[in-house]
């Protein structure tokens, strides 16, 4: 495998494979024999978890990927064969027990319960593995604690990976790894366990984090650690003065699965030769954007969504970030909510639109606006408009917490765009009280309803620029 149709270095894959699903429903009363919601069933899903997930994930990127994991004959682990099947080569190791399968109950896209089952852990390693590993150009260790990478740690020492994600009932990453990348609460176990004096000063946690950090490099002997923060991005260090790469959005959805998408996006990106701090700025890109997106519980047996992140390619901060309106209104829709939208250029974001977008993310579930291309703007408003590109317009209004996703159109009106997202509700300003508006026709069709809401008086973008218009 010297390389990839894509031009992406070939990666393999070392860890615990587990099989996930998601047992999805709404809940809406409590059991009369106890104080537990009764969930009623409306879909179930499996899906690859842990080492398999990353491997999903790496190859959803364009990459052949092999992942080493230990896999058995039971139906389990059938089943993760079968999800894997023509997009990742597997080399089984013999397990003891059945596959590990965790299943999570979810009402209102929200988990209630988690359960557990099958105890497999890997007996030992094979030639062929040894020999996958030898031969690597790049390997990704997923370690959650059964066994896969202790099994392989005497040819692992020999050829360290570049990325340890460990776990802390697995073994410490191998001297020379090139990145390990725990989790907050990891690094502070692995930390604590180890006897290091790494609390760090009081404040905003992030100076805990740090010592932390800096104590795990020299205690592992790794060229970098990055502990991922969730939300707030990740520290990246390399035994000195730490780098925080933040994330370039929050987003609310499911995380399950982002320290999957963080390890597998950092492991490809050093792989094509990416310098770290690049590749740990990818990788905090990429989970934000799959959380968005709706998390692992939008991996199925399709094409999962991309997230992946090229240093020459889309940055951070580009309109690819944003959450998937399709999926947001998707998941509002299986939980029985409403789904209200609203549209404009929303050149130069002002107390008006605030207004408006705050109000109308009152009435239902989820808020989506539908927005004007660049071209679209042009045509609408004159060649020197919009003042700001589309992406950072999406970017501004993803960041207000009303607003839950962003739909992008080219053409004049939004007609096409509600045809395809079909709210039950559409929102507009109440400056346009008294006019006929063409998409209550088009709304009435799947049984929507147009709204008018009332509007700031005396807020417009025309209005804002139109004193640096005439100083010029």
């Amino acid at each position: 495998m010297a390389g990839t149709r894509s031009g992406k270095a070939p990666l393999v894959v070392v860890g615990d494979a587990l099989l996930d699903r998601d047992l999805a429903g709404t809940a809406d009363r409590l059991a009369p024999d106890a104080p537990v919601p009764v969930v009623t069933e409306r879909s179930c899903r499996a899906r690859p978890g842990g080492a398999a997930l990353a491997a999903r994930l790496a190859a959803d990127d364009g990459r052949d990927v092999t992942l080493i994991t230990g896999l058995g004959d039971d139906p389990a682990s059938e089943e993760l064969r079968r999800l894997l099947d023509g997009r990742v080569r597997i080399i089984g190791l013999p397990l003891t027990g059945a596959l590990a399968e965790k299943t999570r109950v979810l009402a209102q896209d929200r988990p209630v319960l988690r359960l557990d089952r099958g105890d497999g852990r890997v007996r030992a390693a094979t030639d062929t593995a040894r020999e996958a590993v030898r031969s690597a150009r790049a390997v990704l260790v997923s370690d959650y604690g059964r066994g896969a990478a202790d099994s392989l740690r005497d040819v692992l020492t020999e050829r360290p990976p570049v990325v340890w994600d460990p776990h802390p009932r697995g073994g410490p990453p191998v001297p020379g790894t090139r990145l390990v990348t725990p989790a907050r609460s990891e690094a502070q176990t692995f930390a604590s366990a180890a006897g290091l004096d790494a609390t760090g000063p009081a404040g905003n946690g992030l100076q805990a984090v740090a010592a932390q950090a800096t104590a795990l490099v020299r205690h592992w002997g790794a060229a970098c650690v990055a502990v991922t923060l969730g939300a707030r991005g990740a520290l990246l260090s390399y035994g000195e003065q730490p780098l925080f790469v933040p994330a370039p959005a929050v987003h609310h959805g499911d995380a399950c699965g982002a320290g999957d998408r963080f390890a597998a996006t950092a492991a490809g990106l050093l792989a094509d030769g990416t310098l770290v701090g690049e590749a740990v700025e990818g990788a905090v890109a990429a989970a934000t954007a799959f959380v968005a997106r709706g998390g692992a519980g939008a991996v199925s047996d399709g094409a999962s969504p991309a997230t992946s992140f090229s240093p020459a390619g889309e940055k951070p901060h580009d309109v690819a970030d944003a959450p998937d309106p399709r999926a947001v209104i998707a998941r509002t829709r299986a939980a029985g909510g409403t789904v209200v939208a609203a549209g404009g250029c929303f050149d130069l974001l002002h107390a008006g639109h605030v207004g408006l977008l705050q109000a109308a993310r009152g009435i239902g579930d989820c808020l989506v606006v539908c927005l004007n291309s660049d071209a679209s703007v042009r045509r609408r408003k004159g060649a020197d408009r919009p003042r700001n590109p589309l992406a950072d317009r999406v970017r501004v209004l993803c960041a207000l917490a009303c607003v839950d996703a962003v739909a992008v159109f080219e053409e004049d009106t939004p007609e096409r765009l509600l045809a395809e997202l079909r709210p039950d509700i559409w929102v507009k300003g109440g400056d346009y009280s008294g006019a006929e508006l063409p998409e209550a026709a088009l709304l009435g069709e799947w049984g929507g309803q147009v709204l008018l809401l009332p509007y700031l008086d005396g807020r417009s973008s025309t209005a804002l620029l139109a004193p640096a218009t005439e100083g010029r």
